[in-house]
């Protein structure tokens, strides 16, 4: 699986690739603006100057005939009409400049948001496993907290039965104590009678 900086630098490449294949219809392009800017200087920008004739028909009847013919440029127009296109550019420059940093700032969020969406994708496909075994695990405990307690209550079950089996194997032990006593003193008696009565005979 590529990682996100072999997707972005793919991505940048193909940028770079699709804007070079434009390269010469911007040059080109460049070049026919200042050919229509040289142009334009030569031709439009001529200066008008004042006609001493006060007759509004007369200035009516230059300014017609003025306009028909071709104006030779003065220096201020001239300038000024270089200062416009200097202007131009360096606008259209700054808004290539722009666009430029914006598409890479686009492209930059779109890789970052496809590097995202997959990390959450797999985040989320780790947190269901995770979940799983959290389950099961608790199951396995449920069941392990359940056998121990079996154990423990039978472990006192036992205990209990222990402790009675002792009780009882001390009765006994004593009752047979006794027995053993109470036949002992007996068969004493019977002894000492038996002595006594071998005197007498």
């Amino acid at each position: 699986m590529p990682s996100w900086r072999d997707e972005y630098l793919s991505a940048l490449h193909e940028r770079d690739k699709k804007e070079k294949a434009d390269q010469a219809l911007y040059d080109q392009y460049t070049r026919l603006a200042d050919r229509t800017a040289r142009l334009q200087s030569g031709t439009a920008a001529a200066a008008i100057k004042e006609d001493p004739i006060s007759s509004p028909k007369l200035k009516d009847h230059k300014a017609s005939r003025e306009a028909a013919l071709p104006r030779s440029p003065t220096p201020d127009a001239m300038a000024k009409v270089r200062q416009d296109f200097s202007e131009a550019q360096r606008s259209r420059g700054l808004m290539e400049t722009k666009l430029q940093s914006v598409t890479e700032e686009l492209n930059k969020l779109k890789m970052r948001l496809s590097f995202d969406s997959k990390r959450i994708k797999e985040l989320t496909k780790e947190k269901a496993t995770l979940a799983t075994g959290l389950r099961d695990r608790d199951e396995e405990l449920r069941g392990k907290t359940k056998l121990l307690e079996e154990v423990h209550d039978e472990t006192v079950s036992l205990t209990l039965q222990l402790n009675m089996s002792e009780e009882q194997s001390s009765k006994l032990k004593r009752e047979n104590k006794e027995l053993v006593d109470r036949w002992m003193a007996r068969m004493g008696q019977e002894a000492d009678a038996m002595n006594d009565k071998s005197k007498f005979s």
